[in-house]
Parts: C-alpha cells; sequence; structure tokens
C-alpha cells in the first residue's frame, strides 16, 4: 500500500535519484512521438495511393473511351462521308502498285 501511494504522490520523479527516471520518461516520449508521427505517415500514403489508383481508373477508362472513339472515327464509312461533303468520291480504279529496282552494279 505504501508503494502504491508513493507511486500515486509521483515521488519516483522528485527523489534524489530521479534523473535516470526522468531520462527514460523522455526516452519513452520520444518514442512514442516516433510511433504517432509513423503512423500518420503511413496513413497519409494509404490516402495516396488510393487517390493515385482513382486517377489511374479514371485514366484508363477515358483511354478507352478515346480509343473506343477514334476507332469510330477511322472506320472507312466514315471516312468517305466525311471527304464526300468536301467533294471528295473514292476511286474507281484501284491503286497501281509501283515497283523500284536498284541499280545493281
Amino acid at each position: 500500500m505504501n508503494k502504491l501511494l508513493s507511486f500515486l504522490n509521483i515521488e519516483f520523479l522528485i527523489k534524489d535519484d530521479a534523473l535516470k527516471n526522468w531520462w527514460m520518461i523522455l526516452f519513452l516520449s520520444f518514442l512514442a512521438l516516433v510511433v504517432i508521427s509513423s503512423g500518420h505517415m503511413a496513413d497519409r500514403k494509404i490516402f495516396k495511393i488510393a487517390r493515385l489508383n482513382n486517377e489511374l481508373k479514371e485514366m484508363k477508362s477515358n483511354f478507352v473511351e478515346k480509343r473506343a472513339y477514334l476507332m469510330v472515327l477511322k472506320m472507312e464509312s466514315r471516312v468517305a462521308e466525311a471527304l464526300r461533303e468536301k467533294g471528295i468520291k473514292p476511286s474507281k480504279n484501284p491503286p497501281i502498285k509501283l515497283i523500284v529496282e536498284a541499280d545493281k552494279k
């Protein structure tokens, strides 16, 4: 009972040999601050990773949407329709393939 009262009165911090107790308390306080700050840093990184994953999903869906739109624009019928509006019609004759032979020396 006497030790409990001594502890509750914080006599271990005011006695003559209390300096070693103060150093231990300061050390434990420093360790607690390190643990708390590392926990906060980990939480910040988790939130940043989640935000970046959401941005990545958004960019992927945007890419797929734009690629699908480009595929529609590249269709031959769309190109022919756009050129027809400008007065250009498809050729009735197929293209001629030219073969250029290099000089053999």
